[in-house]
C-alpha cells in the first residue's frame, strides 16, 4: 500500500470505501474521504487498492 497517491479509490480493512486525498509519508496515515466526510487513517487500515482493479474493468 505504500505506493497509494491522492485520487486512489481504496477500501479498508472495516469494509469503508475511500478516495484518498491527502498521504502523509511522515506518521504513516491517509486523509481519506468518504460520502459522509473526511477521515484519518493508519496505513495499514488499507485492505485493498480499487483504483487498479477499475482502471482494468474500465479499458476492456
Amino acid at each position: 500500500m505504500n505506493n497509494l497517491k491522492k485520487g486512489d479509490r481504496v477500501i479498508t480493512k472495516s469494509g469503508v470505501h475511500a478516495r484518498v486525498m491527502e498521504v502523509n509519508d511522515k506518521d504513516e496515515t491517509f486523509i481519506v474521504e468518504t460520502l459522509s466526510g473526511k477521515l484519518k487513517i493508519e496505513k495499514t487500515a488499507v485492505s485493498l487498492d480499487m483504483s487498479s482493479k477499475l482502471n482494468s474493468v474500465s479499458k476492456k
